[in-house]
């Protein structure tokens, strides 16, 4: 699909429910491969408890991307390429279908969910500030793990 079609496909699902709590959220996860490295982003349009409408952008380097922070840090370039495409424009178009129904509980909002979390145990955890202050500067709301799952669980299922 283009970006327009998966756009129009956002704005369809926004206009079956305007009054709804929704959340736009795109994430990318990674797998390496004996001879390449698999990145699957995920852009996942939920309107919260009422359903959601998901696809994939998949992206292939032909080498294993062995270094943990350089595969963290190429999937938070995608991620921000991904976002980058929704122009203030198509923000502005998101915005006005819900804008009517503010007072009546309707709301949306824009989150980057990376595959890196926070705990002892986790090795991505040094690279959190840096990849959250990213996801942060192109006006998204981050979120890691456990909290992150289009990259966590919806992203990674794609990658194998």
């Amino acid at each position: 699909m283009t970006f327009e079609q998966v756009f129009n496909r956002i704005l369809l699902f926004m206009r079956r429910n305007p009054d709804g709590n929704f959340r736009l959220m795109i994430g990318t996860d990674s797998q390496v491969h004996c001879n390449r490295t698999v990145f699957i982003t995920g852009i996942v349009i939920q309107n919260e408890r009422k359903g959601a409408w998901a696809c994939i952008r998949k992206t292939i380097i032909p080498r294993k991307m062995v270094h943990l922070h350089e595969r963290i840090s190429f999937e938070t370039s995608l991620t921000e390429e991904v976002v980058s495409l929704f122009t203030e424009e198509c923000k502005d178009k998101m915005f006005d279908i819900v804008l009517p129904f503010l007072y009546k509980g309707g709301s949306f909002s824009m989150e980057g969910h990376m595959d890196i979390g926070s705990g002892k145990r986790n090795k991505t955890r040094e690279f959190v500030s840096e990849m959250v202050s990213r996801i942060e500067s192109i006006g998204l709301e981050p979120k890691i793990k456990p909290e992150a799952f289009v990259a966590s669980s919806y992203a990674n299922r794609y990658t194998k």
